[in-house]
């Protein structure tokens, strides 16, 4: 990585704190054996695809832990330019609004302002990921039967994030010269969710013709 984009992505500016794996758990060496494969240049089709002997919901729990920090850190960087102002809506153009719906405040789909939707969807998401009772991280706690459907609905709200990212802040993107870095993190993203059939394809919809362009 350029030093610019060190200084582009530096940690100061992550959007929330990063959730770690604990050394030594089967965690750990799974997210160390996925790292190893993208730091090998093993091509993204190829990187995602399940270590043979492994459990899905493991490689599942690994990669939504690992995207949640790398899609927090990419809106961490332009989040100086998205507000209630700017982004008066959480939307991808003008097809495509996504409105806020939790089991608290928000009880029926509201629209928000972007930089509200992000802090929820992120505040959201840690939750999640953080709840033994979901991602467990002791070896031999069994996934409980939600997991995979939690899993799918992160993932889908993250995908929301990239289509915000891209169709409205493009442009501060390149101008910090994150182009690649983002582009890569989106293919990743992409191939993992399709290889597992993760997100609806309705969902994926707002960033069709570009993901056609990009994921050959």
């Amino acid at each position: 990585m350029s030093l610019g984009l060190k200084q582009v992505f530096n940690k100061d500016r992550t959007f929330r704190p990063k959730r770690k794996f604990e050394p030594g758990t089967q965690r750990f060496e799974l997210h160390k054996k996925a790292q190893a494969s993208l730091n090998a240049g093993l091509d993204l089709r190829q990187a995602v695809q399940l270590p043979h002997g492994e459990d899905l919901n493991d490689w599942v729990a690994v990669h939504v832990v690992d995207f949640f920090n790398r899609i927090n850190l990419i809106y961490g960087t332009i989040s100086d330019s998205c507000t209630d102002q700017s982004c008066p809506v959480m939307s991808g153009g003008p097809k495509y609004e996504y409105r806020w719906q939790d089991e608290h405040k928000y009880k029926r789909p509201t629209a928000l302002p972007a930089p509200k939707y992000m802090s929820l969807l992120m505040d959201w998401i840690e939750v999640q990921i953080n709840n033994e009772n979901i991602f467990p991280t002791n070896v031999g706690t069994p996934f409980p039967k939600s997991f995979m459907q939690v899993a799918k609905k992160i993932l889908s709200r993250l995908f929301r994030v990239f289509v915000h990212v891209y169709i409205h802040h493009f442009d501060r993107v390149s101008h910090m010269g994150a182009e690649a870095h983002v582009n890569t993190c989106y293919k990743h993203f992409f191939y993992f969710v399709t290889e597992f059939h993760l997100i609806d394809n309705k969902e994926l919809e707002p960033l069709r013709e570009m993901t056609s362009r990009m994921c050959h």
